[in-house]
Order: structure tokens, then sequence, then C-alpha cells
């Protein structure tokens, strides 16, 4: 546990808005709660950002002398992701090698990095557009009206590889948030061996709706009035206190109430605006989530 990668930083280290010092992660002034494995994992990757850090190192770094699965590590990863609103497909921050580990953004201390270009791009106002694509454009756009219309929608955009998948479903939805009139939450599915996290993209896709600066403290509370099992499991969006007092709630915790809690948190929060959630990359999803 004496790895340079395990200790604090001497000076604050700065990438995008976040800040990782001494004292851990925040956004600005305010404080982004990580588990402290999470917290750990996060420090040796800042510490050797800009370089591939593999699975095995970072099991050996932040585990020293105890047996763990790489489960441990992709729970802490995922957390660190939902923590800084990172996306696995086009990540700002935390990149994932297949099969060989991560690679963190190059950060500064002292000062902040600016954004690779890709995300600056996605950041603009405008979007590139989608040619050839009209007709599922307008698809799209007629079940959205549904929806706001108050009739769930269930839509599977699928297709070979490498067809523009991803840049159709991101069109439609900076089309949707050029209009401020729906909430989405984003989450990705990842490519794992054996029994992968039970709801890993369904927890991301809510983990980014509760950190929304617009929004999201008001996703926390219909969570910990309707589905405390489901907010139990994203402690970084959490006081402490709060989250004792949801964990006495969330006691007793079965597959069937997590389900039934969901659906009610849903309903809430589809009250007074359209909610949408993509799932990206589904066949790779767990088992629980495909169910």
């Amino acid at each position: 546990m004496g790895s340079r990668g395990n200790a604090a930083p001497d000076r604050a280290v700065r990438f995008g808005r976040y800040t990782l010092d001494r004292d851990g992660l925040r956004r600005g002034k305010q404080e982004v709660r990580l588990t402290p494995k999470a917290l750990e994992v996060l420090r040796v990757l800042v510490d050797r950002a800009g370089r591939l850090v593999s699975k095995q190192e970072l099991l050996e770094t932040v585990w020293s002398g105890t047996a763990v699965s790489d489960a441990a590590l992709s729970s802490c990863i995922q957390e660190i992701r939902q923590a800084l609103g990172d996306d696995a497909k086009q990540p700002r921050f935390l990149a994932t090698v297949h099969r060989r580990g991560f690679r963190f953004a190059a950060a500064q201390a002292d000062e902040p990095s600016p954004l690779p270009p890709t995300r600056a791009m996605e950041a603009a106002p405008t979007s590139p557009p989608i040619v050839g694509r009209d007709r599922e454009l307008d698809e799209l756009r007629r079940w959205r009206a549904l929806a706001d219309g108050g009739q769930r929608q269930v839509v599977f955009v699928a297709g070979e590889p490498g067809i523009g998948k991803t840049a159709l479903v991101g069109a439609f939805l900076n089309e949707v948030e050029a209009t401020r009139s729906s909430r989405i939450g984003r989450g990705q599915c990842v490519e794992h061996y054996g029994e992968g996290e039970a709801y890993l993209p369904v927890l991301e896709s809510l983990g980014r709706l509760c950190r929304e600066p617009d929004g999201g403290e008001r996703v926390v509370q219909v969570l910990a009035q309707y589905a405390p099992t489901w907010l139990v499991q994203m402690p970084s969006v959490t006081r402490a206190a709060d989250l004792r007092a949801i964990q006495r709630r969330a006691e007793g915790l079965t597959r069937h109430r997590m389900l039934r809690e969901l659906a009610e948190a849903v309903e809430a929060l589809a009250a007074d605006t359209t909610l949408i959630f993509l799932l990206e990359d589904l066949h790779w999803s767990d088992v629980s989530t495909l169910d």
C-alpha cells in the first residue's frame, strides 16, 4: 500500500471542472463523494495520467495483499465514471483499453486542462448532419411526441456495427437537449466476462441524472422517496447522514422490490417532464438489466 498512486497529491490536480487533492474530489467548490476504494483507484489513475494502467497494476496497488475479483475494480471504475459524468463510449477523462486496462486523460497541477477536441465538438451548440438518416430521425421524433403525450415507448436501434447507430441517437438526443424539455439518463453497457454487476447501465444513467446541475437534486429526492434500494447503491450522490437513513430503509433488498421501486420512481420523475433512458450496447448488458 506504499505506492505513490495511493498517496494524496501534494498539489491540487485539475481536470475539466474537477479537482483532486488531499481532501478528495471536488467539482468546483462542491464535494463529489466516492467510496474509499474508488477514490484510491482514481488517485492511481490520475497519478499515472496519460499512460496505460493495467487491471493487474490497479488491483495490486489498491488491494495490496487482498484477493479480490475484477468485479471490485469494475465497480470502482463505474463509480468514478458516474462521479465524473464520464461516458465510457466517448470518454473525456477515463478511457478503457480493451482487455488491457485504463488510461486517464492528462491532468494538470494547479491549472485546468482543456477538453479533448472530440468532446469540445460534442459540447458545441450545433451537431454534424446525419446523412441519409432522415427517416430514422423522424421515427425517433414521432416516438418522442407519443411519449410527450403520455404513451410509453421502448425503442431498439439495431443494426450491423459501424452503420452509425450511436451517431443517429446522439443527433436525436442533441435535439432533445436543445429544447430543455426532457430528462435524459445515459447508461453504457460494458463487455464483460462472467457475471456482470447487476443493473450497471441503469445505475449509471440514474447517477448521471442525479448529478445534473439543473434538476439533479429533484432526482435524488424522488429516488430517496420511491426507490431507496437504488439510491443506496450510489453513495457518491448522497450525504453520509442521509445515506445511513436510506440504508436502513433499504434493508431486506430483493430483486422484485428493486423493480417495483424503479417503476414507481420513473412514474414520479416522468410526471412533470418526459424521461428518456439511453442504454448503449445493450447486447453487452448484465442479465438483470436484460430481464
